[in-house]
């Protein structure tokens, strides 16, 4: 539990049916335009003026700065439930709660008490602006280049797929600061470096230029940085660390996962409507079974690394997106085949989810760099 004034708080509330209350009207404008937003490849004005206005983004952010206060247990919940009504606005939120998160724990109070009040009360959203085309999955070779001038740095590269594009007002920024050494990391390198750069600094350009299969709403595209100065407060965690601020992140809990499992519990309730509608034939029935099992399999991975009671919490959270993400594309397949010519149209809902699960198991770190970084540390030399 937090401390506040020297006071002990309560825990920030994780209760599934009390959060569906909580943001009930968010929810209801998410259902509301989800099939919208997926045809124009764009959020509408109405579900980021809810996102902004509800509450949901100081899920994260430390209660003495105007937060919920909570950890991943509470993140994944939230996530899970997002998804379920539309998976774009999930991964944003989800960027949003990961860069709340490395300022919580890696800022200096001066950065927290400009940042953390700002992400709380919706007046801003964050996003992660790591992956550069070119570059490896592991972050190992990324070109973008922070180089020290009086007073704090210039910043010159491109960075791609990053969600939220467009709409940030900060971004967290991975640069290469200084040459890289010969220590071995699995994920980024030394000599790399963070920077929170807010949306307005000259020479950088957001552009939401990807025409994304699934996720379509998200907001992905890239980050130009072109002489873009920062004063050396806008570094992040110590200079040349990165790499150890991102071996962290997976010790927290916080799960992609949980994205997959709001979109195969949406699924399966799909199906279940489906099968009522065509009355209780014994096989369909039976397949339902199945589908329930597989999305509480997957729910439970995600569960337990949002407790973090596994003996090693980074490794659960790793085993957690494979397991989830892996489940919830067998599950929308599935589903299209209990669907039959019913699930053949365009515009239904199934093939709109089944678009996006894909793209978790893309998502950094990606379930082949999971399962690499799952062998390298369950398994040492």
């Amino acid at each position: 539990m937090d401390a506040i004034d020297g006071v002990t708080a309560p825990p920030a509330v994780t209760d599934r049916t009390v959060l569906g209350r909580r943001y009930a009207a968010l929810y209801d404008v998410l259902h509301a335009h989800a099939a919208e937003a997926d045809r124009a490849g764009r959020l509408p004005r109405a579900v980021l003026d809810a996102l902004r206005s509800s509450g949901i983004l100081a899920t994260a952010v430390p209660r003495e700065f105007g937060g919920d206060g909570g950890g991943a247990l509470l993140v994944n919940r939230v996530v899970e439930q997002v998804a379920g009504l539309d998976p774009s606005v999930a991964i944003i939120l989800f960027q949003h709660f990961a860069v709340t998160s490395r300022i919580a724990e890696w800022a200096s109070d001066e950065q927290r008490a400009h940042w953390l009040p700002r992400l709380a009360d919706g007046r801003w959203l964050a996003a992660s602006a790591w992956s550069e085309t070119g570059a490896s999955a592991d972050k190992r070779n990324i070109a973008t280049e922070a180089v020290a001038v009086p007073g704090g740095w210039v910043l010159n590269g491109s960075k791609s797929f990053t969600t939220g594009a467009g709409l940030a007002q900060v971004y967290l920024v991975l640069t290469q600061t200084s040459r890289p050494g010969s220590t071995d990391t699995t994920y980024g390198s030394d000599g790399q470096s963070f920077f929170l750069v807010e949306a307005d600094t000259p020479g950088l350009v957001a552009d939401i230029d990807m025409d994304l299969v699934g996720m379509r709403a998200s907001a992905t595209g890239s980050v130009e940085l072109d002489g873009c100065f920062v004063p050396a407060g806008a570094a992040l965690g110590p200079l040349g660390k990165a790499a150890s601020i991102i071996a962290g992140v997976r010790e927290t809990g916080a799960t992609l996962g949980a994205v997959a499992v709001g979109i195969a519990d949406a699924v399966h309730r799909l199906a279940e409507v489906h099968v009522r509608k065509r009355g209780a034939d014994p096989l369909a029935v039976r397949h339902l079974a199945e589908l329930a099992g597989r999305v509480e399999s997957a729910r439970a991975a995600v569960e337990s690394a949002g407790r973090r009671d596994n003996a090693r919490p980074g490794l659960a959270t790793l085993h957690s997106k494979v397991i989830a993400s892996t489940v919830a594309e067998e599950v929308c397949l599935l589903t299209q085949r209990l669907l039959g010519s019913a699930g053949f149209l365009r515009d239904h809902p199934v093939n709109r989810l089944a678009r996006d699960v894909r793209a978790v198991g893309l998502m950094g770190p990606t379930n082949e760099l999971c399962l690499k970084l799952i062998t390298q540390e369950g398994f040492p030399p």
